[in-house]
C-alpha cells in the first residue's frame, strides 16, 4: 500500500509539475503576471514567496495549477500584464504549452532510459519475461523466468520458434508445455486463447528482454520516434473509443492509475519511469481536446477570437464551460465505475 501511494504521488506529481511548469513558464515569457504556481490542492503545506509569485505545496498532491492574473477579463487587475490583455498568439502560446510539455517529459524520459541501459529487445532465448493476468499461462501457473523446452513435443530453441509454434494452434485446443524452472524440468497443459484485437491466438506470456547499447543521439532519436508512435497509438485508440463503444470498459480513472502506478513500482524504477511517460502522452492529448474547460477548448476559443476580432461573449463562454464540466464529470464518473469493477468484482 505504501509503494503504491508514493509511486502514484511521484507519477502524478511530476506529470503536473511539467505540465504547470509549461504553463508558468511561457507567461512568465511573454510578460504575463503569475500570482502562484501550486503543486497540488487544498491547505498549504510549503509555501514560499518569490519576485511577485508565491510557490507553494498543498496537501492533496493530484493535481497544481498556476494562478496567472487576467484569465477573467472582468477581474484582471495586472492590467497590460493580464492574461486577457495580451495578443492572441501569445495567450495561444501559453494555453498550449502545458499539454506540450508532456510531450516533451517522455523525450526526456525516454532518452534517460536509453542512454543509460540502451534500446530494449526481445531476447533470442525461450525464456517467459513477463505474464498476463487471467490468461492460460497465469492459470496453468507459468512464472517469470521459466525457460520454454517444447510445445507439444516439439524442441523450442527460441523464443520465434514458441510464438511460431503457439500462433498453429486452434483456440481451446489443449497444448503441451515443458519448461524449466531453475534446475527442474515440468511439465503442463495449457489452452490459447483467441485475441480479437491481436487477431490471434495467445497464452499470456511476454519474452525477456536485452538490452543493446546506444550513444546519445541513437537515444534521442529513438526517444522522438518512440514518443511519436505513442502518440500515434493513444489518438487511434481515442477514435476507436467512439467507433466501438465496448472499448469504453477499458477506460481507467484516478483509482485505476493508482493501482497501475503501485502494480508497476514492484517491477522497478525503470518501468515505473516508462508508466509516467506514457500517461504524461495521454495527459497531453486529452488536454488537447477540443472540450471547453480543457486546454484545447481553450485554444479553440482563441482561434474564434482571432477569426472575430474579439472574445467570445461571457455568457457564451460560461455556457460551453458548463458542457465542458458536464462532460467531463461524466467521463470521470464511467471510469470510476469500470476501476470500481476492476478492483473489487475482478
Amino acid at each position: 500500500m505504501i509503494l503504491t501511494i508514493a509511486a502514484a504521488v511521484f507519477v502524478f506529481g511530476l506529470l503536473v509539475l511539467v505540465h504547470e511548469f509549461g504553463h508558468f513558464i511561457t507567461a512568465k515569457m511573454t510578460g504575463m503576471r503569475v500570482d502562484e504556481f501550486a503543486i497540488g490542492f487544498g491547505p498549504k503545506l510549503i509555501s514560499r514567496k518569490h519576485g511577485e509569485t508565491v510557490y507553494s505545496l498543498r496537501a492533496i498532491p493530484l493535481g497544481g495549477f498556476n494562478d496567472i492574473a487576467g484569465m477573467d477579463p472582468q477581474n484582471n487587475t495586472a492590467g497590460e500584464r493580464g492574461f486577457c490583455a495580451k495578443p492572441v498568439l501569445s495567450r495561444m502560446v501559453v494555453i498550449l504549452a502545458g499539454a506540450t510539455f508532456n510531450f516533451i517529459l517522455p523525450i526526456i524520459l525516454f532518452f534517460m532510459i536509453y542512454a543509460t541501459l540502451g534500446a530494449a529487445k526481445p531476447a533470442d532465448e525461450p525464456i517467459i519475461g513477463g505474464i498476463i493476468q487471467d490468461m492460460p499461462a497465469e492459470e496453468a501457473g507459468l512464472k517469470e523466468g521459466d525457460k520454454i523446452l517444447s510445445v507439444d513435443g516439439q524442441t523450442v530453441t527460441t523464443w520465434k520458434d514458441f510464438t511460431d509454434k503457439i500462433k498453429n494452434v486452434d483456440a481451446g485446443q489443449d497444448v503441451l508445455l515443458k519448461y524449466q524452472r531453475g534446475s527442474e524440468s515440468y511439465e503442463v497443459v495449457l489452452s490459447p486463447k483467441f485475441n480479437e484485437q491481436e487477431k490471434r491466438v495467445l497464452v499470456g506470456v511476454q519474452s525477456s528482454i536485452v538490452y543493446e547499447e546506444k550513444n546519445l543521439l541513437e537515444s534521442f532519436s529513438l526517444a522522438v520516434d518512440h514518443t511519436k508512435e505513442i502518440t500515434v497509438y493513444m489518438i487511434q485508440a481515442i477514435v476507436r473509443l467512439f467507433e466501438e463503444p465496448e472499448q469504453t470498459e477499458n477506460l481507467a480513472g484516478p483509482i485505476g492509475i493508482v493501482q497501475m502506478s503501485g502494480q508497476v513500482a514492484e517491477r522497478g524504477f525503470i518501468p515505473l519511469l516508462n508508466f509516467a511517460a506514457l500517461l504524461s502522452i495521454n495527459l497531453g492529448i486529452i488536454n488537447l481536446l477540443p472540450v471547453p474547460v480543457l486546454d484545447g477548448g481553450h485554444f479553440v476559443n482563441l482561434c474564434i477570437e482571432a477569426v472575430r476580432g474579439k472574445p467570445l461573449g461571457s455568457k457564451a463562454v460560461a455556457y460551453t464551460q458548463r458542457v465542458g464540466i458536464a462532460l467531463l464529470l461524466m467521463l470521470m464518473l464511467f471510469a470510476t465505475k469500470n476501476d470500481l469493477v476492476r478492483v473489487f468484482l475482478k
